[in-house]
């Protein structure tokens, strides 16, 4: 009896032991955000303007204005910086690319309507698609290698993709597509870029445009330091919207984005440090948010991860995941904060994911969410999968792992799942997943977990049951 007692009793024990420490574990790190924060500085610019214009802009929506736009931001950059006026009106354009220096500001009721044929999306540029490098069309607004940048205003700028030209090239009958039409999914199109990643040709030869149809990003910042997007309003991208790339001090704030289209993430910052996504509204196709850092062996090779990323006040209405680790995220990711958000949608499949699989490698360490309200999502408040896409990709054993997530007053009112894991057989790849002071109503099913541990649930309620474990 007494060698019972003194079992049950270590257990109970080494349980508040554990709790103890992922609560010092939880309150440490979010002590880390004001260091965060102050790392991220706002650009500033000079006082000048240069109004597009004075430069032969015509806003009567069917003039393709991409050189005056393009000229105006050169004589900005090159007068020491300062901002590049968007005036009231329909400007029609093709590629904008920005230089050091440069505010573009849209004033409201101005709008960017941007061009659909491929050609005004060339020369084409360096970039990464779907995390691989390569050299593809011009993204629709596009900056390598230059600091302190900002897109801003309370103007729009419309993609303009639609069934009838950029989403069809996705390959499926509800974008568009028809049999017999040309695609990405073509042998030496989108499969190719596969290829060419995992035999590590280089990337001056992984020459794409033309012939290949990989779509443009719409907003492709790469290499940049110190970047503002502010305010616009987004609607309609031929691929993923807002895409920073190996940037640092990253700030996307009271940013609106609707485009339901195939692949419309909302914001995926890729291999980015020090990020700030503040007072946004996410309508999108794919992922409201999602941070990667590299497809496989071009992110295994980079190796640099997306870290110190902020989230908050952001509201997400329709898409695959409110805020996504993955699934291009062989880099990893680290030091992820999200907070004082609202997920509401029966088109939003889940709040919280993380999605990744064998052929990605990769440590996913350090996921903190506080204070997120969730009406209804379709599938899962959390889903942790570690068998993404492997029926297309197949298996390997570059195995990623997830540790250290932790959810703290989370409600919501209706879901599949509390949560949902899928680690992969045989393998100790996700650990330490905490749920504390949670309420979810309206849930359907039991949670999955399949090899995965340390699932720790503290005062949570599941359709008005505590569970503690």
């Amino acid at each position: 009896m007494f060698r019972s007692f003194f079992i049950l009793t270590l257990a109970f024990i080494t349980l508040v032991g554990c709790k103890n420490q992922s609560e010092t574990s939880y309150n440490s790190a979010w002590d880390k955000v004001p260091e965060i924060l102050a790392q991220i500085k706002e650009p500033v610019f000079p006082g000048q303007q240069f109004n597009i214009l004075d430069y032969g802009a015509v806003a009567d929506g069917k003039t393709l204005n991409s050189k005056a736009i393009n000229d105006a931001i050169k004589a900005c950059s090159e007068a020491g910086g300062g901002t590049v006026l968007v005036p009231k009106g329909d400007f029609y354009t093709g590629a904008i690319h920005f230089k050091s220096n440069v505010r573009l500001h849209l004033e409201e009721n101005a709008i960017l309507n941007f061009s659909v044929d491929p050609n005004d999306y060339i020369p084409l540029v360096y970039t990464r698609w779907e995390g691989i490098d390569c050299y593809n069309y011009s993204p629709l607004i596009y900056a390598y290698q230059v600091d302190n940048i900002a897109l801003t205003g309370k103007g729009t700028i419309h993609g303009n993709a639609s069934t009838e030209n950029w989403w069809k090239w996705k390959g499926k009958k509800e974008y568009g597509w028809k049999e017999g039409e040309p695609s990405q999914l073509m042998l030496h199109a989108r499969p190719m870029l596969d290829t060419l990643n995992k035999k590590q040709v280089p990337v001056e030869e992984r020459i794409f445009g033309n012939g290949f149809y990989l779509r443009p990003q719409f907003v492709n910042f790469i290499e940049c330091k110190n970047v503002l997007i502010q305010d616009i309003t987004i609607r309609d991208s031929p691929f993923w919207i807002l895409h920073p790339l190996f940037c640092e001090n990253l700030i996307v704030r009271g940013v609106e984005v609707h485009s339901l289209g195939t692949n419309n993430d909302g914001c995926d910052p890729e291999s980015c440090k020090n990020v700030l996504i503040e007072d946004c509204f996410f309508d999108t196709g794919d992922d409201c948010i999602a941070l990667k850092s590299g497809r496989n062996t071009d992110g295994i090779v980079k190796n640099m991860p997306t870290e110190n990323v902020i989230v908050r006040n952001c509201k997400m209405k329709n898409g695959h995941g409110g805020v996504v680790i993955g699934s291009e995220i062989s880099g990893g990711a680290k030091n992820i904060f999200v907070e004082n958000c609202e997920m509401d949608s029966p088109e939003l499949d889940r709040a919280i994911r993380i999605k990744t699989n064998s052929n990605r490698s990769g440590l996913i360490d350090g996921i903190y969410v506080r204070n997120v309200t969730v009406g209804e999502v379709r599938e899962s408040i959390l889903r942790i999968n570690l068998n993404y896409d492997i029926k297309k990709e197949g298996t390997d054993e570059l195995y990623p792992k997830v540790q250290n997530v932790y959810l703290n007053n989370i409600s919501c009112k209706k879901a599949k799942y509390a949560l949902l894991i899928n680690g992969i057989e045989g393998q100790d790849l996700v650990n330490n997943i905490n749920y504390t002071n949670c309420v979810f109503e309206g849930v359907e099913k039991e949670n999955v977990v399949e090899y995965a541990k340390g699932i720790n649930f503290n005062n949570v309620s599941i359709n008005g049951e505590v569970v503690n474990y």
